[in-house]
């Protein structure tokens, strides 16, 4: 029987054997680079945003960010961009899961084994609530605190391609952050002998990290979803679930910002 003392030390799935110095070095050059091209670079790019909004005159909550913008005057340029947008986020899970490929670490052992009901959608089902609410509330008591900037989902035009669009942002977006924040840094940690809960722990730091351009709300609110998402892949091995989540947790706020937006009166 799984105790909360095994959720909260657990032992390592899949234990490495030691690597020598040279491996060592060559792991955290790629981790380093990766992270760089990716979710790291992000991530600084996301502080310097924060401090710039902290250094405005008008108060976080006075101001605002938008996930989802129009990137052209143009209706076609903009949906060529927005896809661009969307293929880069898939290359960016694709390179995690070649590069554990490479290193003999596939598809089936990174938790994108064949997609099951009660295995992943389900549980995808309901991570989705247990993040998704609560991350509301967080969001709505640190804007009301001024310690987040007043966050708008999806500014896209009314074209006829804006729904699939937002759709297709939140599984990109869900896709590369799992892949690369969960399956690959998480293992890639792991083989260089760190325990579970450092590895967690740098893993909800670097999912926080780069949404800080949303505030401090944004920010702790994400790394409490990667420390809640980080175990569930440390425990159960399966990647899907929270692939899943993400993607129907971004789903609803693209969506139902754009259905809400303007008949109630905490959306910007």
């Amino acid at each position: 029987m799984t105790t909360l003392r095994d959720w909260l030390r657990p032992a390592s799935r899949n234990p490495e054997p030691p690597l020598g110095p040279t491996e060592r070095r060559a792991l955290w050059i790629e981790i380093t680079i990766v992270l760089l091209v990716t979710f790291g670079l992000s991530g600084i790019s996301s502080i310097l945003s924060l401090a710039e909004a902290a250094l405005a005159p008008e108060p976080l909550s006075d101001q605002t960010v938008a996930l989802n913008t129009p990137r052209s005057s143009q209706g076609f340029i903009d949906l060529a961009r927005q896809l661009l947008g969307i293929v880069r986020l898939l290359a960016w899970g694709a390179l995690g899961l070649y590069l554990l490929w490479r290193s003999g670490v596939g598809p089936r052992l990174a938790g994108l084994a064949r997609p099951r009901l009660r295995r992943d959608l389900l549980p995808g089902v309901g991570l989705a609530a247990l993040i998704g609410l609560p991350g509301l509330a967080l969001y709505l008591v640190a804007r009301a605190a001024g310690l987040n900037l007043t966050v708008a989902p999806s500014l896209l035009e009314d074209y006829w391609w804006r729904l699939p669009t937002e759709v297709l942002w939140a599984i990109a977006n869900s896709g590369a952050e799992e892949i690369l924040v969960v399956a690959y840094l998480l293992t890639r940690l792991r083989q260089l002998g760190w325990s579970e809960n450092s590895s967690l722990l740098a893993s909800a730091l670097l999912r926080g990290s780069y949404h800080l351009y949303q505030g401090i709300g944004g920010g702790f609110g994400n790394v409490v979803m990667g420390l809640v998402f980080g175990r569930y892949w440390q425990r159960t091995g399966r990647l899907w679930p929270l692939v899943i989540a993400h993607a129907l947790i971004d789903t609803v706020a693209f969506v139902g910002y754009q259905a809400l937006r303007g008949h109630v009166s905490w959306l910007p």
